[in-house]
């Protein structure tokens, strides 16, 4: 990360993040905020505090700055769940847990949605390099509950974490149209059932 020097109110040295940074940090916002299309190069070049020139030494365009900031979006997402899924003592505890993750995440008030889901609706053309990301992020989940259902001893992971990912995604739509944190709860039980349903066949 390229950070420049500056000082505080005290005359210290404080590090700043450099233009890129300032501008990756920007999109993300704005783009979880307000959408990918309305948040114009603009607004966040006046968000990032950076000159226009300082924006295409760095991206060749907005396409190239959208990429970026889903790569960002997706390394932030992928430490949290991590760190939250994995503190869990059991199996069963990591897995369910997802959906205690996702109460926490629904529960913020910067909250509006899965920046994946909603790029995905605005990103419809099959060329566009942002669909790769979300492709790659998408995999990642469905990867990460397969794994999961693998440890807590589901026949057929793949398969159940497929199911899971229905509820996972179904949770955090509604929750966005409802407000409703509870959701990620009701998820949570559905997800209990199905597993002791998988268990129960296992036997």
């Amino acid at each position: 990360m390229t950070q420049i020097r500056t000082t505080d109110a005290g005359g210290g040295a404080v590090a700043r993040p450099g233009a890129r940074e300032r501008l990756i940090e920007a999109a993300v916002r704005l783009f979880g905020e307000v959408g990918i299309r309305a948040a114009g190069i603009d607004r966040i070049l006046a968000e990032a505090g950076v000159a226009k020139m300082s924006l295409y030494k760095h991206f060749r365009g907005k396409d190239d700055l959208v990429v970026a900031a889903l790569e960002r979006k997706d390394a932030l997402f992928r430490e949290t769940f991590e760190a939250m899924v994995g503190s869990r003592q059991s199996p069963r505890a990591r897995l369910l847990g997802v959906f205690d993750a996702l109460e926490k995440w629904f529960g913020r008030p910067d909250f509006r949605g899965c920046l994946f889901l909603n790029a995905a609706a605005e990103l419809v053309e099959p060329d566009c390099p942002g669909r790769e990301v979300i492709a790659r992020h998408k995999a990642w989940v469905l990867e990460t509950l397969g794994g999961l259902s693998a440890d807590a001893g589901v026949p057929e992971p793949d398969r159940f974490a497929a199911q899971l990912m229905l509820l996972f995604d179904g949770a955090i739509a509604r929750a966005y149209v409802t407000g409703d944190a509870g959701v990620a709860a009701d998820g949570k039980a559905a997800a209990a059932v199905l597993l002791d349903a998988a268990l129960a066949r296992s036997i």
